[in-house]
């Protein structure tokens, strides 16, 4: 969908207005099913265990966006679900969470990061030992809601991406302060550790809907270049945003040598007393005082971070190309106002 047709559409926003708009109202759009949804990961994240108690409360205050269960609800709505006595739009929405919410304990832990959403992460509170064994409990629980689902469609799906999620960060461990790493490799390892759930999540909603093999395969597409533009925004955001926006520590990829589009951008780009900057912090893992604003400071000089919000943007446009199958609706237009911002936050 391009800007015009975004503003036909009364998508447009004024520069007051906050960046996550779209994201508030779509929560709001699905309010009563967002709430069942957390009663259920209330209830099944209860255990006899008091430390997983613990934890598990402390995640659920912490909250986030709940971006992938609503993308479920919003895919299975989309494709006209009718709920049955049993919400399986809910359950499978709260399994979707906790799969994500497993990587995150677990992807904290492999990171040492100190700050999750803005507060202190579960490991930097509950230690490593206890995450990553709270991140094995989410992972059992999913595995208990896809199989009391009963679809094997579904069950194959959900597995499939937590597979992929797996390989993804593998794959970003395995080429870690390689600064010879290749765009199409950076680019597998963000449709693996982030794109693949969200494609996973608007899939498995147009699967209980029932939904056609073309709109099932639209939604897919949408999820995943959604995931795609999300992960960009977030790669871009980490050497241009502040720490309160942000949610987590500004830098974090620096520190621990991830190799993200902005980085590769102003490598390539720089001078040769630039690269040997880059050589020294990320592949000799020599990080001085300063250096985070320095880093910050050459990517924007070599327009990394404009690069990559644009990738993302052209990322957001196939999302919303996706969604043509779909006739015009109020919850249509919701969710091309989603991708388009998902790509441009805090821009």
């Amino acid at each position: 969908m391009t800007n015009s047709s975004i503003e036909s559409n009364g998508l447009s926003q004024s520069n007051d207005e906050s960046e996550d708009r779209p994201l508030k109202d779509l929560l709001h759009f699905f309010e009563d099913e967002m709430e069942a949804c957390n009663k259920e990961i209330q209830s099944k994240l209860k255990s006899s265990v008091e430390l997983v108690d613990q934890l598990g409360l402390y995640l659920i205050a912490a909250g986030g966006k709940r971006f992938r269960p609503l993308l479920l609800l919003a895919a299975a709505r989309l494709c006209n679900y009718r709920p049955e006595n049993e919400r399986r739009d809910v359950r499978l929405a709260t399994c979707v969470e906790f799969i994500h919410t497993a990587t995150l304990l677990h992807d904290d832990v492999i990171d040492e990061s100190m700050l999750r959403r803005g507060s202190a992460s579960a490991n930097a509170l509950f230690g490593n030992q206890a995450s990553v064994l709270v991140g094995d409990f989410l992972f059992a629980r999913a595995f208990q809601l896809m199989t009391l689902d009963g679809s094997i469609k579904v069950l194959s799906i959900l597995s499939g991406a937590s597979a992929t999620l797996a390989e993804g960060e593998v794959l970003q461990m395995s080429v870690q302060n390689i600064l010879s790493t290749s765009l199409d490799v950076y680019l597998k390892i963000i449709q693996g550790k982030t794109a693949a759930l969200f494609s996973a999540a608007c899939q498995v909603g147009a699967v209980i809907a029932g939904s056609s093999q073309e709109q099932e395969d639209a939604l897919y597409d949408y999820g995943a270049n959604l995931g795609m533009a999300f992960q960009l925004a977030d790669d871009a955001l980490d050497y241009a945003a502040d720490q309160q926006l942000l949610g987590k520590t500004v830098g974090d990829d620096l520190r621990e040598g991830k190799i993200t589009l902005p980085l590769l951008y102003a490598f390539h780009s720089g001078t040769p007393e630039e690269k040997e900057f880059w050589e020294r912090v990320i592949e000799d893992k020599n990080i001085q005082e300063n250096d985070l604003k320095k880093a910050m400071e050459i990517v924007a000089l070599r327009n990394g971070i404009e690069k990559t919000f644009k990738k993302a943007e052209e990322y957001s446009q196939k999302a919303n190309q996706a969604l043509t199958v779909f006739p015009e609706s109020e919850l249509k237009t919701l969710l091309e106002r989603v991708a388009y911002y998902a790509g441009r936050r805090n821009r």
